[in-house]
């Protein structure tokens, strides 16, 4: 099957898949494997302590691959500053940077005459055609079926992201809910040019920061496994429903307001889920296509068996 499409050329990259950015869990290891299999790893900047660390992991991704590979910025955390992790990825040639969350502005001024490659993650349309009158190349649409931080509209990846193919002329990335072969034909035919992948990429061998019980947790999760919290701080995210979660969620009906609630949705807080397995003392992202997530592979495993779906369903309908 051809995978050529503009994302492909735009990206250099073989099969229309990307590896979302994962706060505190996409690292080399994951970058790397991704971007090995033929796809676009990326390694989050912000889950870093320094522009130093940053640079580690940026050539240890190089040692491991050829391919290329991206680094992702969450430019929406409370205003933490992240210029200088910018300037670190621009000083290491990163080909590829993404950006979630936040006014991507100061991003686009500092990559301007650079050949780095701009990702935009929007969840509206108003959003994506502001991300390419700024100079984006390429947008990832995510629904409010994906896990972290998603949209304030309510609207599905399946609604969304033909929405958007028809009011932006820059490839369209399909992101939320999507975990397999017939996800990734699914975004095609709705015209989108590749997906976006993050809870499926939580659970395989190379995401190694992941705790095993989190990569659990997505195995015995059901597609009704999730909630919404800081719907009342105007930032929703989806994470796996727990004691901890519920709590925020009854916090928020409270309107106990940030200052109250910002132990509970915090980076440690996330980190006591995702990277220590305390699964009732913190909070895990993750998207509904949890209830589809039923092993943990190799990428490269994964990588064969979406492409083998996705045949598959060419083959029964082409």
């Amino acid at each position: 099957m051809n995978w050529n499409t503009k994302l492909t050329s735009l990206l250099g990259i073989e099969y229309p898949i990307i590896q979302g950015g994962l706060a505190y869990l996409a690292y080399s290891e994951l970058a790397a494997a991704v971007s090995n299999a033929g796809g676009l790893g990326q390694i989050t900047a912000m889950s870093m302590a320094s522009p130093e660390e940053l640079r580690v992991e940026i050539r240890k991704v190089k040692e491991m691959t050829s391919h290329p590979f991206g680094v992702n910025f969450a430019i929406g955390q409370h205003g933490r500053p992240f210029e200088h992790m910018l300037d670190a990825a621009i000083e290491e040639e990163v080909p590829v940077i993404s950006m979630t969350g936040g006014n991507p502005t100061p991003v686009f001024e500092r990559l301007k005459d650079t050949d780095v490659k701009k990702l935009v993650l929007v969840a509206s349309r108003r959003q994506a055609i502001k991300a390419e009158q700024l100079g984006a190349d390429a947008v990832m649409v995510v629904g409010q079926e994906g896990g972290g931080h998603i949209g304030k509209d309510d609207v599905s990846t399946m609604v969304l992201t033909p929405q958007v193919v028809d009011d932006v002329s820059i490839p369209v990335v399909a992101s939320g809910g999507i975990g397999d072969g017939r996800g990734l034909m699914a975004a095609m035919a709705l015209g989108a040019e590749g997906i976006e992948m993050g809870t499926r990429f939580i659970a395989t061998k190379e995401c190694v920061h992941a705790h095993e019980a989190y990569k659990q947790a997505l195995i015995s999760g059901e597609e009704t496994g999730t909630v919404l919290i800081k719907k009342s701080l105007g930032a929703p995210g989806r994470v796996v429903r727990n004691e901890w979660a519920d709590k925020i969620i009854e916090m928020e009906k409270e309107n106990q307001g940030y200052e109250k609630m910002k132990d509970y949705i915090s980076g440690e807080a996330n980190q006591e889920f995702a990277i220590q397995g305390k699964l009732n003392e913190g909070f895990g992202w993750a998207g509904q296509v949890m209830g589809r997530i039923k092993d943990t592979p190799t990428v490269d495993e994964l990588f064969n068996r979406i492409l083998s779906e996705a045949e598959q369903i060419r083959l029964k309908w082409g």
